[in-house]
């Protein structure tokens, strides 16, 4: 990157209309109002700096890519907002401008164009609604306003004429058809702006001076110009160019290019549509562009599937606008599955562990009663557990690619029924395997209430349970209970009293139990509601098999115990759940 030569503003938005200067699709829409555009010109015309511009030189064979656009020059706030698509051959550089667009396009429009926006208090369809505006200048008089000196003003034609009794308005634009200062002077003559009153004269002489000299003579544009054609690395310096206002996100960026090169619907849209709606599947997930993005890659069977510009260029967007509806379907009915597992954003601790799930039911063609059916009840168990093994061993943290990748390749040939043993057998030994060694699974029984990987464990020790019905995760020994004088006073010394504080949130005292007994079951004694709710000696057994319950004392006085013997009995299960 090196600092340039400054040019004049006139040169710029000459350079601005020959198409010499272009706008890369990353650019946002212009968004200045007429206030901001008139304070612009205030600020150039009292000689403040108005902030230095960054400029990108795109090589010709660069230059085809990606998707460019024209500066937007009548701006109309209901039928004209959007920028036109640029024609680039291919044949020259493009300079694209990188940081700036929002001053140069005030430029432009207020020195070429028009600004037309919708009067107050009038209605959107009434035709005078929308008045053709072009910028102009007192020259009579300073602004009224405590910090503008000029008063710079949209107006339309026939309110600069007539509306304004004690003030002479210029139209700003004009300044382009003077070649020298001495036409000034001729101006103020044939305008009879030379012989009023001195005072006005001079304010018109003086105004019109510097508004000559700032547009016309001084080389106010200063900018660096980057000649890197590394796009990641462009990419990165825009961000950080950008970051003073609403900071772009890279996913934002990709966006931009995607909204660009989809020809028949609006990327941007179409994608943050879809994120809002599978966010609000089941109890709720967080899912963000940079996901979707991803999932495209994936599902569209992109050799390189890295967050990177050059997998977005317009061959690649095209396909996946091609494959959008199928790749949305396989997704949505992917979150569906997941939150029928009874995950959500609080539970599942890697988004990106969806994407092999909505390629393996993409490959199936997305069965619509696939989260029914008995037909696949055993499938939807292979993937369930897949995913619990994968959330716990934190397989998709650091380098999820490393992980995504070989999946794909077995689901694309493996999608008749879920390959869990092969990508187990696929990973072992290395640094994300789905297995565990015994101090893994012992680590496993030292998460706590709330933790996001407490559901995942639970979710292995209680593989059949239906979550289209509502389970909550219960303390068996209840927290209200858990009380230090509570405890002292049932008679615990002061080791098992510290012990119980220390485990009451513990995994091993936790699980999973319907909503309706869980309330019923709110605060009470354990042993007092499990002699209440089981009578008899058969329902009972069944409860603690299920809930894997030690056959100890369950007085809270026995906790300690409680908790070991349970501590031992789910590490066996786990080890069996595993090694299945």
């Amino acid at each position: 990157m090196s600092f340039q030569t400054p040019i004049t503003i006139k040169k710029t938005v000459d350079n601005i209309h020959k198409n010499k200067y272009l706008l890369p699709a990353i650019q946002r829409e212009f968004v200045w109002d007429t206030d901001q555009v008139e304070r612009l010109f205030d600020s150039l015309m009292q000689g403040y700096p108005v902030g230095s511009f960054l400029f990108w030189n795109v090589e010709k064979d660069k230059s085809k890519e990606f998707q460019f656009y024209e500066f937007i020059r009548n701006y109309h706030e209901k039928n004209n907002r959007h920028n036109p698509i640029a024609s680039v051959s291919g044949q020259d550089d493009v300079t694209a401008i990188l940081d700036g667009q929002q001053r140069l396009t005030s430029l432009y429009i207020a020195l070429k164009g028009s600004y037309t926006y919708k009067l107050p208090r009038m209605r959107r369809e009434n035709p005078l609604a929308y008045p053709t505006q072009h910028l102009y200048v007192d020259l009579l008089g300073p602004s009224e306003e405590y910090d503008i000196k000029y008063d710079f003003r949209f107006l339309t034609t026939e309110d600069a004429i007539n509306e304004y009794e004690d003030a002479y308005w210029f139209k700003v634009s004009d300044i382009l058809t003077f070649n020298d200062t001495y036409e000034i002077a001729q101006y103020l003559i044939e305008h009879d702006l030379s012989s009023i009153e001195k005072e006005k004269a001079l304010f018109a002489n003086q105004t019109l001076h510097k508004l000559y000299q700032s547009i016309n003579e001084k080389s106010n544009i200063n900018f660096f110009l980057e000649e890197e054609q590394n796009l990641e690395k462009v990419l990165n310096i825009f961000i950080r160019v950008n970051s003073g206002g609403t900071k772009l996100s890279y996913s934002d960026l990709l966006l931009s290019i995607a909204t660009a090169q989809w020809k028949d619907k609006d990327a941007r849209q179409e994608i943050n549509s879809f994120v809002d709606e599978i966010n609000q599947i089941g109890n709720g997930f967080n899912f963000n562009k940079d996901f979707v993005l991803k999932s495209c890659l994936v599902l569209g069977d992109f050799r390189d599937i890295a967050f990177k510009v050059h997998n977005f260029n317009k061959k690649a967007m095209r396909k996946i606008e091609e494959n959008w509806d199928d790749v949305k379907e396989a997704i949505r009915l992917a979150v569906n599955l997941v939150s029928s597992f009874g995950y959500n954003q609080e539970t599942l601790t890697s988004n990106n562990a969806i994407i092999p799930i909505a390629y393996y039911l993409m490959k199936k063609g997305s069965p619509h009663q696939y989260l029914q059916s008995q037909q696949y009840k055993d499938d939807r168990q292979l993937v369930k557990k897949w995913l619990v093994l994968g959330m716990l061993k934190q397989a998709f943290s650091g380098q999820p690619d490393n992980v995504i990748v070989p999946i794909r390749k077995i689901l694309m040939e493996n999608h008749n029924e879920f390959p869990l043993k092969l990508i187990i057998e696929k990973f072992k030994g290395g640094t994300k395997s789905f297995t565990f060694n015994e101090d893994e699974l012992y680590n496993l029984l030292t998460y706590k209430y709330g933790q996001k990987q407490t559901f995942s464990t639970l979710a292995l020790l209680y593989p059949s349970l239906d979550f289209r019905n509502i389970f909550h995760v219960d303390h068996i020994f209840a927290k209200n209970l858990m009380k230090k004088k509570k405890l002292v006073k049932s008679g615990m010394t002061e080791d098992e009293v510290n012990f119980a504080l220390e485990n009451i949130d513990s995994i091993v005292n936790l699980q999973l139990l319907e909503g309706i007994p869980n309330i019923e079951k709110s605060d009470q004694d354990f042993e007092e509601w499990i002699n209440k709710v089981y009578k008899d000696d058969q329902s009972k057994n069944d409860y603690f098999n299920k809930h894997f319950i030690p056959h100890v004392d369950l007085s809270i006085v026995n906790f300690k115990e409680f908790i070991e013997q349970r501590r031992e009995l789910l590490l066996q299960v786990l080890k069996s759940k595993v090694s299945q």
